[in-house]
């Protein structure tokens, strides 16, 4: 079967690489909407509208072709903290708001999968969320402007990477640390296994 991620996340990938040994990588080109009502829901109607927007398109390209059984895998993550939605930031000072808001608190990370199994031309779509709780140590303004300076915040949600230099300000996690980078792979691979897709 050809397994396509529908993500450019490198973390994803690696992470990804873990379960397969051989994908391919496509990225959506759908202008993601999504109204939020709970977060879990969230996370999981943007990842689905990436993994059927990629599912769609190869569809399309193997028209009239003897497409090969596929699944397409995507995936979204969220930092919720207070109510409010975390994504990737802005800019420095979006970056500087975010941290702060997370400094000495714990909050949630949702990662959002859908899978997309093509077969016969067909789609089956199975949607599937992940969340852990993160907590952050205290954090002095020289400390956050230290992080932002490495340019890590700036393409992770809530901006920080749990996985790199902001490792140091994390007291501790509830729940799936890979969760947190990007993927829950252990829950992919069960869901995987439940629908007979590995």
């Amino acid at each position: 079967m050809k397994i396509i991620l529908a993500s450019a996340s490198p973390r994803r990938q690696e992470l990804l690489k873990n379960l397969f040994d051989n994908f391919d990588i496509r990225t959506s080109s759908c202008e993601e909407n999504a109204v939020l009502e709970t977060p879990s829901q969230y996370v999981m109607d943007l990842a689905r509208q990436k993994a059927d927007d990629v599912a769609t398109q190869y569809i399309e390209e193997s028209a009239g072709s003897s497409a090969k059984e596929t699944l397409v895998i995507g995936a979204d993550t969220i930092v919720y903290s207070d109510g409010h939605v975390l994504g990737k930031p802005s800019g420095p000072a979006g970056a500087q708001a975010m941290l702060q808001s997370l400094s000495g608190k714990d909050h949630h990370v949702y990662t959002g999968v859908s899978l997309v199994h093509i077969k016969d031309g067909k789609k089956r779509i199975h949607d599937f969320f992940e969340c852990t709780r993160v907590s952050v140590s205290p954090l002095s303004d020289a400390e956050i402007l230290a992080y932002i300076d490495t340019s890590d915040p700036f393409d992770k949600a809530g901006s920080y990477g749990i996985q790199g230099y902001f490792s140091r300000h994390i007291r501790g996690i509830e729940g799936d640390y890979f969760n947190v980078v990007g993927l829950p792979v252990n829950k992919l691979y069960e869901q995987l296994k439940q629908l007979r897709l590995l």
